[in-house]
């Protein structure tokens, strides 16, 4: 394994008709990272848009998988097979129906917690001890959260505005607790990330 090498996922769904959805806040995230960081294009590669560079003497690599979320695990195993990446340099970065809007989480292990792409991943990998960033979209019917959308029409949905107002305020801080993960300050990214409610 290169101690010093990471792969980031982004999940989401392809397609410029799911851009904006809720179920593409991976993908929006690690837009953020590329564009940050100054990294070039991403290209496909291997069933994902791929983007790949060095920050702060780490080797990264980004991917969007290209496989619709409940096949994503083929692509991130892929990945990590080829460049010899294990599980605990793994990064995904996922909604999450059961946090509040806006709410971020940075875990490591634990089950797929009803989320496609997180099991598709588990079962294709046959591990499901790697670091997972799970971003808060609010469950419909739950509170005032449109009770009229069934999840499914829900997580397909684009955003409103002060939905990405929420999003977009959090990603600066997002992108610095990811920073510290990757430097191996895992407390301080947890204390960090866990900390935006």
């Amino acid at each position: 394994m290169e101690a010093n090498t990471w792969l980031i996922v982004g999940l989401g769904n392809p397609g410029e008709q799911y851009h904006l959805t809720r179920h593409n806040i991976g993908f929006l995230v690690v837009d953020h990272l590329v564009s940050k960081w100054g990294w070039a294009a991403y290209r496909e590669k291997w069933q994902a848009l791929y983007a790949a560079d060095s920050w702060s003497g780490k080797n990264l690599h980004i991917i969007k998988p290209l496989t619709f979320m409940n096949r994503s695990g083929k692509a991130v195993v892929q990945y990590l097979r080829f460049f010899k990446i294990q599980p605990d340099h793994l990064l995904v970065i996922h909604d999450d129906l059961d946090m509040a809007t806006g709410r971020i989480k940075l875990v490591k292990g634990g089950g797929a917690g009803g989320h496609n792409g997180i099991r598709s991943i588990v079962e294709t990998l046959g591990a499901g001890d790697f670091f997972r960033l799970k971003i808060g979209i609010g469950r419909p019917g739950k509170g005032d959260i449109h009770p009229e959308f069934p999840v499914e029409k829900y997580v397909l949905s684009n955003f409103d505005d002060a939905e990405m107002t929420i999003f977009t305020s959090r990603f600066d801080s997002i992108q610095q607790g990811i920073e510290l993960l990757l430097e191996g300050e895992t407390a301080k990214a947890l204390n960090l990330l866990n900390s935006l409610k």
